[in-house]
């Protein structure tokens, strides 16, 4: 588990970065310490890294949250295209 600094180093970011993804609804947060500290998983470290590495070629927030819900539900997407097209 990381703190949000260890997280926003290890990424290559800074920890107002990963807040601000928190807020844009990309990175999943959910625990915390008794203190209030958040911890971050090796799952949210990838996250966190893909989105980073797809802001360097170019795509939109928009598009990173859509990319990010094809891996979390790769159907839903597809899903949607398909409803679309009807």
């Amino acid at each position: 588990m990381y703190r949000i600094g260890q997280l926003a180093k290890l990424a290559g970011v800074t920890p107002d970065t990963v807040r601000y993804y928190e807020k844009q609804k990309m990175m999943d947060h959910e625990v915390r310490t008794e203190g209030g500290y958040r911890l971050y998983t090796d799952h949210d470290l990838q996250r966190l890294r893909f989105i980073r590495y797809a802001k360097q070629l170019g795509f939109t927030l928009e598009s990173i949250r859509e990319l990010l819900s094809i891996r979390v539900d790769p159907y839903a997407s597809y899903l949607s295209r398909i409803e679309i097209d009807r």
